[in-house]
C-alpha cells in the first residue's frame, strides 16, 4: 500500500494526471470514499489526463451511472454506482464490454464479485490538516516503475 497527501485539489488533480501515465486497456481503478471525499475530482483529472484535454467537461455519471470516453490509449468508461443496488444492473450498463477498455468506478463497493481482482484501488480519506490522504493498493510494482510515482509521491 502506498499513502499520498492530497492538501488540496490540485494535488488530487496532479494524482490523477499521474494515475493516467499508468493507465492501458483492461486496467480498473476502484475509487472508495465517503461523500465528498474527493472521488469525482480525481476521476476528473484522472479521465481529462487520459484524453490529453486539460478543459474536456467531464459531468459526474450519478444519473447516468456510466459516461464513456475515446481515449488514445482505449476507451474509458466511468461508472458511478452509488444508485445501483447490486451488481445486477451493470451489464445493462455495458461492464462486459467496457472491461476492454479502461474502467474507472466510483463506490465500487456495488460491484461485489464482479470486483477485478488485479484492480488498483484508491481509497480517499481526509486528514487532520483539512486536506486528503489517498491509500493506493495494488500495482505496486507497476506504480514503482514509473518516474511519477517512484518516489512515493505523485
Amino acid at each position: 500500500m502506498r499513502e499520498i497527501s492530497l492538501p488540496d485539489a490540485q494535488a488530487t488533480a496532479r494524482l490523477g494526471h499521474a494515475l493516467a501515465g499508468v493507465l492501458r486497456a483492461g486496467d480498473c481503478v476502484l475509487l472508495e470514499g465517503d461523500l465528498g471525499a474527493g472521488k469525482t475530482t480525481l476521476a476528473r483529472a484522472l479521465l481529462r489526463g487520459l484524453c490529453d484535454d486539460g478543459d474536456m467537461e467531464v459531468p459526474s455519471p450519478s444519473y447516468t451511472l456510466v459516461q464513456v470516453y475515446d481515449a488514445p490509449v482505449a476507451e474509458v468508461a466511468h461508472f458511478d454506482l452509488w444508485r445501483l443496488d447490486g451488481p445486477e444492473g451493470l451489464y445493462e450498463l455495458g461492464w462486459d464490454d467496457a472491461r476492454e477498455g479502461i474502467v474507472v468506478v466510483e463506490w465500487p463497493q456495488r460491484l461485489g464479485a464482479l470486483t477485478p481482482p488485479d484492480a488498483l484501488r484508491i481509497t480517499l480519506a481526509p486528514d487532520a490538516a483539512g486536506g486528503r490522504i489517498a491509500r493506493l493498493e495494488g500495482w505496486d510494482t507497476r506504480l514503482a516503475q514509473s518516474a511519477a510515482f517512484g518516489a512515493g509521491e505523485a
